[in-house]
């Protein structure tokens, strides 16, 4: 097991790096912009299962051969940019209909949807692929058969922390989101700056170095 005075120091250091917006609260901040309160809170969580998947890669080796290979990592990069963008574009597109969709409440079956999106979003997303690959075996012990066990246990902390880090931004930004509401103008804004945010989200993915 992880002794606690790793596990205190491990929860220190990721809470700094996560409090810091990332691919993964940005996107949920543009959705909350964009689509209100619930699809950002639907984004997040779909974007901590994603970032489980990386997780559990790097639990049992698999995160070593991505992180040696450039061209492996360079893949995941440009699929999860390229997936940001395409969102991006699609969320300015549709920024007329944000007033409709405001005075009615968003179909349950757009829930899933959104959870699929921020799962890809969580999937794709380098740093954090980086963070688990070089980060998480730092804090463990030389005990090499209970590696995969100490790797998990650090990465549960590491989402536990993310999941309320992110959904406190997404809850700040739909809280924002409802004064904008008031004016169609204001609306178009929203969907503008939602879209243009998750653009520049995905343009930084791209630019992201593996160092």
């Amino acid at each position: 097991m992880v002794p606690l005075s790793h596990v205190a120091a491990f929860a220190v250091a990721a809470s700094a790096i996560i409090v810091i917006p990332g691919p993964n609260v940005l996107f949920a901040i543009g959705r909350a912009l964009s689509l209100g309160r619930r699809s950002a809170v639907l984004s997040v969580a779909g974007g901590v299962a994603g970032s489980f998947v990386p997780l559990l890669a790097v639990s049992f080796g698999l995160g070593a051969v991505l992180m040696a290979s450039a061209m492996l990592f360079t893949i995941v990069k440009v699929v999860g940019a390229a997936y940001l963008i395409y969102l991006g574009i699609a969320t300015i597109r549709q920024r007329k209909k944000l007033a409709e969709a405001l005075r009615s409440d968003v179909p349950s079956a757009g829930g899933g949807r959104v959870f699929r999106q921020g799962f890809i979003v969580g999937v794709t997303n380098p740093k954090t692929i980086v963070f688990f690959g070089a980060v998480l075996p730092q804090f463990t012990t030389s005990t090499r058969e209970a590696l995969p066990a100490q790797l998990l246990i650090l990465g549960v902390i590491f989402l536990s922390i993310q999941a309320l880090s992110d959904t406190g931004w997404a809850l700040l930004a739909a809280t924002a989101r409802s004064w904008f509401a008031r004016s169609p103008r204001r609306l178009e804004t929203v969907g503008s700056t939602g879209g243009l945010l998750i653009v520049g989200v995905g343009a930084g993915m791209a630019l992201t170095s593996t160092n």
